[in-house]
């Protein structure tokens, strides 16, 4: 018998003998240190399915199932107890005139959950009276026998851009022209890369091969079905909350990686010396800054930016902490934070405006917020460096933050870099001059 059927047992014993008021059961798991739970999510057939890795990679999670979903946030964590979190995340536009297929929230209270905090492996499941059924139902569908995710031997054959390069500099042109006349300071622009592929690559074999290239990140995986899934790995945290104690920061100022080490710390030190880069960066500080100081008591800022050192790009960071007021919930602080500047722009409401008005696609879940809410503890990356699988197609996000002194081919370029974190880990037959332009 296997550690994951013991466990399976002993959490049906549970459930049998629990009361009507038990809402969570956890139960130890005896699992080898090289398991890999995106091979065993991939096995399974419940959905939703979430996946999460936290940034440090002390932290893994697989939540798969429904007990109770909810589109409203501030609904989602009134039900919580001890223990029990609730998955899922808020799209940038959903529900508005521009993109009402797509929802404003979704979240989900998940049947079972797998997880690993640093050597130690659990599973548990989520109780309600009137879902005791549905749990030992899921628990008797969950294979056991788990088969490894291949490799990505799937081939980009071509790409598509909205905006084209031709678009694109039509939009930054807008938007110089706009800070110009002060309707605002900052705007951050994106573009959709659709690829097309040899062979369809399945979410799971990019969430996998990105996680073991791309570190220093979130990894996620958000399916709400079979055939519709968001995967990501970013860098950025919108923010960690435990108990009072806030953590969050300001990424944004970008350059790629050198060569070789030279060059990468001549790039490293050029960023870091940039004006440009930097007051791209103290946006956001001051932006993220000014919506927490009505929620604290006490808030220190990086006086400095650091170096964050990706794959494919380097970052200027600068962390915030916060100690908040009694009272205020996750949710008023998703609402306050997401968008930042670092993703919208700033003023907030004009740039929104102007996303709007000029980006020629509906972003969805790019740039929304991803995570989970807890009783005590809850936590949220931003949703970049992403990607929306939908059956065969693989639409690619990326932005670029537009302030004086931009122009419209370094911007393209910093879009290339970013899509590149998943991008490269799909080879390529296309014709050079078709990806020289990529």
């Amino acid at each position: 018998m296997t550690a994951l059927q013991k466990a399976v047992e002993l959490l049906l014993e549970k459930i049998r003998q629990s009361t009507p008021t038990t809402q969570r059961i956890t139960v130890k798991l005896d699992l080898p240190a090289n398991t890999d739970l995106i091979d065993w999510m991939e096995s399974q057939p419940l959905f939703p399915k979430f996946y999460w890795q936290s940034r440090d990679c002390r932290e893994e999670v697989v939540a798969l199932g429904q007990i109770k979903t909810f589109t409203d946030p501030k609904a989602a964590e009134k039900i919580l107890s001890d223990g029990q979190r609730i998955w899922g995340g808020r799209s940038f536009d959903g529900r508005t005139q521009r993109n009402r297929r797509c929802m404003p929230s979704f979240f989900f209270l998940p049947v079972l959950e797998i997880f690993r905090l640093d050597g130690g492996w659990n599973v548990a499941v989520n109780l309600s009276e009137e879902s005791r059924d549905k749990v030992t139902d899921a628990l008797a569908q969950l294979t056991l026998d788990t088969a490894e995710v291949p490799q990505i031997s799937s081939k980009i054959l071509g790409r598509t851009y909205s905006p084209d390069f031709t678009g694109w500099s039509q939009m930054i042109g807008n938007a110089l022209e706009a800070i110009s006349q002060k309707v605002f300071e900052k705007v951050v622009l994106a573009r959709k890369t659709t690829l097309t592929l040899d062979t369809p690559v399945s979410p799971a074999q990019l969430l996998k091969a990105s996680r073991d290239s791309n570190h220093n990140s979130f990894h996620f995986m958000m399916a709400l079905d079979a055939k519709h899934c968001f995967v990501g790995s970013t860098p950025e945290r919108l923010f960690l909350r435990q108990e009072q104690d806030l953590q969050t920061e300001a990424l944004a100022g970008t350059i790629g990686r050198g060569a070789d080490i030279a060059e990468d710390d001549r790039l490293a030190q050029w960023l870091l010396d940039d004006n440009k880069n930097r007051y791209e960066n103290r946006l956001v500080v001051d932006d993220i800054v000014d919506r927490l100081v009505p929620r604290c008591i006490s808030m220190n800022v990086a006086q400095t930016p650091e170096l964050i050192r990706l794959r494919k790009v380097q970052h200027l960071k600068r962390g915030i902490d916060a100690q908040l007021n009694d009272g205020v919930e996750n949710s008023e602080l998703l609402d306050s934070l997401q968008p930042t500047a670092a993703i919208a722009g700033l003023p907030r409401d004009k740039a929104l405006d102007f996303i709007s008005e000029n980006e020629p696609f509906a972003r969805g879940w790019y740039s929304g917020a991803v995570g989970f809410l807890g009783a005590r503890r809850s936590e949220f990356c931003v949703a970049i460096r992403s990607a929306l699988i939908m059956g065969d197609e693989l639409h690619l996000f990326a932005g670029a933050g537009i302030v004086p002194g931009s122009t419209a081919d370094s911007e393209w370029k910093e879009l290339d870099r970013k899509t590149s974190t998943l991008c490269s880990l799909l080879a390529s037959d296309e014709p050079d001059w078709e990806r020289r332009t990529a």
